[in-house]
């Protein structure tokens, strides 16, 4: 039975991938608010923006310009947090710390030409083309022996910050590996080295057993909002088999995972008629050459509204402590996402009713 919010009940869960706990405490949500609140702006954005730095034919503050892309393009990030360009004259701080060259190497990938795409909107093709542009990002900026750690991200909405609306991701090859993913290959390592199995697996197979978080579910790739899950429709997509990065996927099961991926996100839009806002991360096993036996790549989505115009803000549990309180009940947001239709974008809907109108 879902646990209903209404009834006060709350509960730690456990998140075996960060090997923490998360406390479930869904009836906060009716709690009276009178703090800050969104506000929905329905703009619709122009197909090419002519002061858009990452449209095509464009000019980059760089002064670099643009291809006159069609698909999916790639280029060096003209404000990299990390590059081979870091300086190295440091000077050493003394006492518990350290400083070292920020190096690495930091990229931009536009999914599509149009200004006004979202990913949701790509068609499969598209998605497809996408994912086989991560392939050949991660094998590439992998096989360097400086880059420990491929992250690829995407910050989408400016809820979380994003700087520009052009349909994009970012890559980080870094020097490092990220604490999020030295903490989860952990997790996998150990718990392959005492069961044989993938953590990331088990999680999925259980998953599917008790079916009510499932969203999408095609023979090689399956997405889930997971019994875990931190934020209001926080969802997992991943592949069946575990593979230690996207870069190892066979043509089925990427196309598969981008089915998977592209149904996600439709539902995601469709749930409030609104583009939401959300963080993607491709979770990869580190290229520092220890052995990822275990891990388990999949993609997380992180969107941070609780309601249409509230979001999930980080206080003092999540900022001070390092914990996190969820405001909603996975089975409830996941009944949500399956309820509306993952093949058909609203956008898209309504164009079509208005032709036939």
């Amino acid at each position: 039975m879902t646990p209903n919010p209404a009834d006060s009940r709350w509960e730690q869960r456990w998140h075996p991938l960060r090997r923490e706990w998360v406390v479930i405490a869904a009836h906060r949500d009716d709690r009276p608010w009178s703090g800050q609140r969104e506000v929905a702006v329905d703009e619709r954005p122009p197909t090419h923006a002519p002061a858009c730095h990452l449209c095509p034919g464009n000019t980059r503050v760089s002064g670099a310009v643009n291809d006159a892309y069609t698909g999916v393009y790639v280029f060096d990030n003209d404000h990299p947090c990390v590059g081979p360009g870091a300086p190295v004259d440091l000077v050493q701080p003394g006492g518990p710390y350290a400083a070292s060259p920020a190096t690495g190497l930091s990229r931009v990938v536009c999914y599509h030409r149009r200004h006004d795409l979202r990913l949701a909107q790509l068609d499969h093709a598209g998605v497809v083309r996408l994912l086989a542009t991560w392939q050949e990002q991660y094998r590439e900026l992998g096989s360097r022996p400086e880059v420990n750690h491929v992250l690829i991200f995407e910050n989408n909405g400016p809820q979380v910050g994003v700087s520009n609306p052009h349909p994009h991701c970012q890559i980080y090859a870094t020097t490092f590996v990220f604490p999020t993913i030295e903490r989860e290959a952990a997790a996998c390592a150990a718990h392959h080295e005492r069961t044989g199995r993938s953590l990331l697996g088990d999680m999925i197979d259980a998953e599917l057993a008790d079916g009510r978080r499932i969203l999408a579910a095609r023979p090689g790739a399956v997405s889930f909002v997971p019994y875990c899950a931190r934020y209001a429709c926080e969802t997992y997509v991943a592949p069946r088999r575990a593979v230690a990065s996207v870069a190892e996927l066979h043509a089925a099961e990427l196309d598969d995972l981008a089915a998977a991926l592209k149904d996600t996100l439709t539902r995601y839009d469709n749930l409030w008629s609104m583009p939401l806002p959300y963080v993607m991360a491709l979770h990869q096993a580190p290229t520092d050459g220890r052995d990822d036996a275990g891990f388990h790549f999949h993609i997380e989505l992180h969107p941070p509204l609780r309601r249409p115009n509230l979001l999930k803000f980080l206080a003092g549990p999540e900022i001070g402590a390092g914990g996190f309180i969820a405001d909603t009940w996975p089975e409830d947001k996941a009944a949500e996402l399956r309820a509306v239709a993952g093949d058909v974008h609203y956008l898209d809907a309504a164009m079509s009713e208005a032709s036939d109108a």
